[in-house]
């Protein structure tokens, strides 16, 4: 018998074959777009280019567990993913079942977030039915419009890029590389490149709109034609090849073409505005997946080489300390602080020029700014020498010849500055990179050390033991001299001598009851004045080296103390505003009778604090004792406490990202000042967030030396039976044992530390769920990988992500339990300015689990003795 299928079953098998044939075709990966086939990240949907070079869809920045989701275009299989161009960089898709990446009904490519535009190309004026969304293989993302062999390409990303240039597109006076955010937002960061319109055929980093780096700062006089790396990213940027003077790629304007890889392998190149603010080349390694980039280039390749570095005159050499120096004969004009051997306005000739005597200085150096320069054709050095010498307004001039030029005739090989010369850059070894750079001085500040061409000019040397024969002769002379004089004049001379002292102490006498609101006593005869009154024991006098006020000042500059004056309330007594004749404002520390803070402490202030000299320490102006009266006067900081704006949730919004990261590397500094570069060696022993003062730049002063310790020569480490100091920032060592070290100031660094980032007080924090500490739910979240979520919410916005984890990796260091696996502060310095530094893994910190809650901070305590200092604060270990 015959077999034959049932009806109803061939319609089964029909209908199961489309369906089969259905999910094969959407199995399979598309390079295109259309109005009827978006891509919904719910789905988990991209477009992958031909040959399986790039690939387009959702993606959350690797590492981020706040931020959404993003539409963006990386290399197909990268590992980690290496994304080249982004879409809604300002505005992420907040959930992964909601996005979609589609052509609206007007034909515009639109990112949604459900029925929500969250980026649009822009591009409007016909129906969406004829237009067409490809992805190429050169990672170019092009909306078509038009049939098969007529189409027009509307909109592409290569014209609208995001960080990444890519082999293809050409770098135009409106095309702009924004950096990201930070590794886990691509938002627009602040640095940007593009081209320089004030200069041919060269690029600059700006940040914030502020040059930073410019390409070809030597100009055309010193670009090496046989740089190959140099020749690259021209050609990259300019997209063609070398020697054909045709593209090298195959997009066009308007017109959609195939795309194939140059023969100069510009095809496996990448160039990238990094959030650091360094312009990179990638070159790609290999094809097979996970692809391997290495860095090739970066500008700028050293702090040489931002823009301006040293400033006007002053020469940077990174293989120096400091790295910048003033040319001879010049000295700075005003010490830039924030970074040593930086000079914010440059340098200033401490001599006159455009004499006969003029000369030249000489300086091997691998660039120098044309800005303010003028070139010239010269057929020799000398010829160009004789050109600067016989115009005043020249300042320095260089030589090259057109063989080592390799220019035609006729083209500039002199370069002569008659403005400032900058971004000069020292060469090392004088290579064959080196350049001769010739600076003009004066014939005084020529000596034997000088390198000057075409001048035998040299000084005469003078044996020390000559020099020492000569200045004693003279020294008889003289003394002979006075004795003769003085024997002829007799009493005459001494009746006259006698009156003018008598005149003179007249008028140093009138001088102080003019400025007796301000009136400073010699250091000696203070101290002897307060031996003589009992306050101090003949030991103490020291050292001490500050001015000291009247009280009757001081009240006037208070106004008697008036609430109206007065700045806060500290443990030790009250601090009032002081404002002294001729504007000058001070801060006033009232130390009260019962403050705790006794005869010792105020010393400690009067003696320690003069000595010390840091721009991250507060400054001791003065101090006035007269009877009960204790007084400290300090310079003034307008923005008081770091506290006061850390754990107020209104103020704390005006400390972004970087002001606070500026703060913990400046009281870092000023740790490292006190443990290891002032004269001695000094523990403070309460640091603690309202002990560090904000000036009007918001840059950190520590504060309140009153008990620190002096500790000198090879000494490290001390013990006390007397336990002073704050809960919650004191290390276990010391609070427990009376045992301290910079290593505790180190430990209460780390608690600094982990406030600022996130906000929150040691003391009072709990976590009700653990039970924790700071310290504990910081060390929880780090060891579970979750270390961001202790960042403070409105930071979020301006947080470098590395550099918070660093900051954090740190604190974690600083706060463990045995002092001998803290780092000192120069390691943290060395950790903080490091990026490329390995830090090393914390191990469990102290005082992890806290047994009992308090309402606020314990003051700073005066125990008799070690079994007076309670723990019911923090869990001892």
């Amino acid at each position: 018998m015959a077999f034959t299928w049932p009806a109803n079953h061939i319609s089964f098998c029909t209908i199961y074959t489309f369906l089969f044939l259905s999910s094969c075709s959407f199995c399979s990966a598309r390079d295109t777009l259309t109005f009827r086939n978006p891509i919904n990240d719910s789905q988990g949907e991209s477009l992958v280019s031909a040959g399986k070079r790039f690939e387009l869809g959702f993606f959350t920045p690797s590492g981020s567990s706040k931020h959404g989701r993003y539409v963006g275009i990386w290399y197909y299989k990268s590992s980690p993913m290496v994304v080249v161009w982004v879409a809604n960089r300002i505005e992420p898709v907040p959930s992964k079942t909601t996005g979609a990446f589609t052509i609206s009904e007007n034909g515009d490519l639109q990112v949604l977030d459900n029925t929500k535009m969250l980026w649009s190309a822009k591009i409007g004026g016909s129906t969406s039915f004829n237009r067409t969304v490809k992805l190429l293989d050169s990672g170019n993302l092009v909306l078509i419009e038009g049939q098969a062999g007529s189409e027009t390409i509307l909109w592409q990303s290569f014209e609208n890029p995001t960080d990444t240039f890519l082999p293809g597109m050409k770098m135009n006076a409106e095309m702009t590389l924004t950096s990201w955010k930070s590794q886990v937002d691509p938002a627009p960061g602040s640095y940007t490149f593009r081209q320089d319109q004030d200069r041919g055929n060269q690029y600059k980093i700006e940040n914030r709109a502020i040059p930073y780096w410019k390409s070809g700062l030597s100009g055309e006089l010193f670009n090496s034609d046989n740089n190959l790396i140099f020749t690259a990213i021209s050609n990259l940027l300019s997209n063609s090849a070398p020697g054909t003077g045709k593209s090298n790629f195959t997009i066009k304007n308007k017109t959609l073409t195939s795309t194939t890889p140059g023969r100069f392998d510009y095809y496996r190149m990448r160039l990238v505005m990094d959030l650091d603010g360094h312009i990179k080349l990638y070159k790609l390694d290999n094809d097979t997946a996970p692809a391997s980039w290495s860095l090739t280039r970066m500008e700028p390749r050293d702090n040489c080489s931002v823009l301006n570095a040293c400033g006007s005159f002053g020469s940077c050499n990174i293989e120096k300390s400091p790295m910048c120096n003033c040319l001879d004969g010049f000295q700075p004009k005003a010490l830039n602080h924030w970074n040593s051997g930086f000079y914010s306005e440059g340098c200033t000739r401490n001599y006159s020029i455009c004499h006969k005597g003029d000369n030249f200085t000489m300086l091997n150096i691998t660039g120098v700014g044309t800005e303010g320069g003028n070139g010239i054709y010269k057929q020799s050095a000398h010829e160009c020498r004789v050109e600067c010498l016989s115009d005043c307004r020249c300042l320095a001039y260089s030589f090259q010849s057109t063989e080592m030029s390799r220019t035609k005739a006729n083209t500039a090989t002199c370069w002569i500055w008659s403005e400032d010369v900058n971004n000069i850059q020292e060469s090392n070894d004088g290579g064959s990179d080196a350049r001769e750079l010739y600076v003009r001085v004066g014939l005084s500040v020529i000596d034997d050390h000088t390198k000057s061409e075409g001048s035998s000019y040299k000084k005469k040397q003078f044996d020390p033991i000559i020099l020492m024969i000569i200045a004693t002769l003279m020294v008889i002379a003289c003394c002979y001299f006075y004795y003769f004089t003085r024997k002829k004049s007799g009493q005459r001379t001494s009746k006259r001598l006698k009156f003018q002292f008598n005149l003179l102490e007249s008028v140093n006498r009138e001088r102080n009851q003019a400025n007796a609101a301000f009136r400073l006593y010699d250091s000696e005869r203070q101290v002897k004045d307060l031996i003589d009154s009992g306050q101090f024991r003949e030991d103490d006098k020291k050292g001490i080296d500050v001015p000291s006020f009247d009280l009757k000042s001081i009240l006037a500059a208070t106004d008697y103390f008036s609430d109206a004056k007065k700045l806060g309330q500290g443990g030790f007594g009250p601090v009032y505003k002081g404002s002294f004749p001729g504007g000058q404002e001070i801060a006033i520390k009232r130390l009260s009778s019962g403050s705790g803070q006794g005869l010792e402490e105020f010393k400690n202030e009067v003696v320690l604090i003069a000595k010390l000299q840091h721009r991250n320490l507060v400054r001791l102006l003065g101090y006035c004792i007269e009877g009960d009266e204790k007084l400290l006067l300090y310079e003034y900081m307008p923005n008081k406490s770091l506290d006061s704006f850390l754990f107020d949730r209104t103020l704390c919004v005006l400390l972004n990202w970087k002001i606070r990261f500026e703060i913990i590397l400046g009281i870092a500094r000023g740790l490292l000042y006190l443990h290891q570069d002032s004269r001695l060696r000094i523990i403070h022993r309460d640091l603690k967030t309202s002990n560090v003062l904000l000036d009007e730049e918001m840059n950190p002063k520590i504060s309140d030396f009153g008990l620190a310790r002096i500790y000198g020569g090879k000494q490290t480490e001390a013990t006390t039976t007397r336990v002073v100091g704050t809960y919650g920032y004191m290390s276990p060592e010391y609070a427990l044992d009376g045992f301290f070290s910079i290593k505790s100031d180190a430990f209460s660094f780390g608690v600094v530390v982990l406030e600022v980032i996130s906000g929150k007080r040691n003391t009072g924090f709990h976590q009700s769920e653990h039970g924790l500490s700071l310290l504990g739910y910081a060390w929880k979240l780090w060891r579970e990988g979750k270390a961001v979520d202790l960042m403070d919410q409105t930071i979020h916005e301006t947080c470098n992500a590395d550099e918070f984890l660093r900051c954090v990796n740190i604190g974690l260091l600083c706060v463990q339990e045995d002092p001998s696996d803290r780092p000192t502060m120069s390691n943290v310095v060395f950790m903080l300015g490091s990026e490329a530094a390995t830090l090393p893994t914390p191990k469990q910190p102290a005082y992890v689990v806290r047994r009992s809650l308090s309402s606020k901070t314990s003051s700073t305590t005066k125990p008799e003795s070690l079994n007076e200092l309670t723990c019911t604060i923090e869990e001892c270990r």
